[in-house]
């Protein structure tokens, strides 16, 4: 499994922290409904009818069996509505009356609760945490490393794989480190964190699809071409719900060195010119099916920019494949810490100087942001810090922020991933 560093653990838990600020403000009367609804949302808090619903990320469907403990936990001591409020619920859900099936027979609906229900795109869900003990919840989740990050909104969402990743026979390649990169990089990603809708990803890497790469904003098949190279075959723009369509294929083979960067572009010119004005036309089919041919060229257009003009990154498979341990038993000897990623950010738009300069106003829900003209840097714990820039002549400037000094332990010596 991969093994999450200390930055990775570290930011969890600021994650976690900032979030009970929010919910105490909240409380407090100091944030109206309308400015917490967002910031709840972008931690897995919804609203539904009835109670709120938590829904808890599980990165490609790997957990281990101390975050499934915690999620076990969580089911049994915090997914307990209040009485008044269950009976109150039951007793408006059976005003609206049993359910007809098809054999004629007709049954009624008796809630449940103390239950975490897994989803099919690899989330756990639950639907009678009181939104008062969601704080709690949270600190919980982020002890083990888990979180809400990204589970809702508009932005890009949960990163799922096959089931049997990395244990398969018929595998061409693991596609989990492929997903852990994907991870780490939409993660809190400012450029894409208002898209024009939600945005799915799904990899697999065995010859039989087992992860219905067809329905999905973008499905990645692992393949090799006649010269033995790994790559990936890409599909854009599938989807179900009202408007079922199975994606076409993009590229037939894409270097996996360049996944990032493809995908890049094409999320960059679907949040150009996605439909934002109606919200059942809003989802990348809509947009690829409309253009057909015409975004297809804008994708690749917009695909040789980042490589040549920018010259945009490339994963680094060493870095996360030396971070990936067996479940149980000793690491293997060649494993090694890896090196700091260096992260693409995006433009503030701000223009300032040429040099490093701390900008005022930073909220709650800033991001880590970088242009040409200026640097601006926040943590989820909304603590600011200057990082020095060299001035370059591309549309974007690489920022690296991941800290050095804890990545100086072995891999030995790190807990499990959680």
């Amino acid at each position: 499994m991969y093994q999450y560093t200390e930055f990775d653990k570290q930011f969890i838990s600021l994650r976690a922290e900032q979030y009970r600020d929010q919910l105490e403000r909240y409380q407090a009367g100091k944030l109206s409904e309308d400015e917490f609804k967002p910031l709840r949302l972008q931690n897995g808090w919804y609203v539904q009818r009835y109670a709120p619903m938590l829904r808890v990320a599980v990165p490609y469907g790997e957990l281990s069996s101390t975050q499934l403990r915690v999620l076990a936990r969580v089911a049994r001591e915090y997914d307990q509505p209040d009485a008044t409020l269950l009976a109150d619920a039951q007793a408006t859900q059976e005003k609206l009356g049993d359910i007809p099936l098809a054999d004629g027979r007709r049954i009624g609906t008796a809630f449940k609760y103390g239950y975490g229900h897994f989803t099919t795109r690899t989330n756990v869900q639950y639907n009678w945490i009181p939104l008062d003990k969601s704080a709690d919840v949270m600190d919980l989740l982020a002890s083990v490393q888990l979180h809400g990050i990204q589970t809702s909104g508009n932005c890009i969402r949960n990163i799922t794989s096959d089931a049997l990743a990395g244990i398969a026979d018929d595998e061409i390649a693991d596609p989990r480190p492929f997903a852990e990169i994907l991870r780490q990089w939409s993660t809190l990603h400012p450029e894409f964190a208002f898209l024009p809708r939600k945005f799915k990803v799904s990899l697999n890497g065995a010859k039989e699809d087992r992860a219905a790469l067809g329905w999905y904003d973008v499905g990645l098949q692992l393949v090799k071409n006649d010269a033995g190279e790994l790559g990936f075959r890409v599909r854009v723009g599938g989807g179900m719900g009202r408007t079922p369509v199975i994606s076409p294929v993009l590229r037939e083979f894409l270097p996996w060195n360049q996944v990032m960067n493809y995908l890049e572009a094409v999320i960059r010119v679907y949040n150009r010119y996605g439909r934002r004005d109606n919200l059942w036309k809003a989802r990348i089919k809509i947009l690829v099916k409309s253009e057909g041919q015409s975004y297809i060229d804008q994708v690749n257009e917009e695909f040789r920019a980042i490589v040549e003009d920018e010259g945009g990154p490339t994963p680094s498979l060493k870095r996360n494949t030396t971070a990936w341990r067996p479940i149980s038993g000793s690491p293997s000897s060649t494993c090694r810490t890896p090196t700091p990623r260096p992260k693409r950010l995006r433009c503030c738009a701000r223009q300032a100087t040429n040099t490093a300069t701390l900008a005022a106003g930073c909220t709650a829900t800033c991001c880590r942001i970088a242009c040409r003209n200026c640097v601006r840097w926040c943590c989820p714990s909304n603590d600011l810090a200057m990082r020095p820039v060299t001035q370059q002549r591309t549309r974007w400037t690489p920022l690296p922020i991941w800290p050095t000094a804890s990545r100086t332990a072995s891999c030995a010596s790190r807990t499990s991933r959680t």
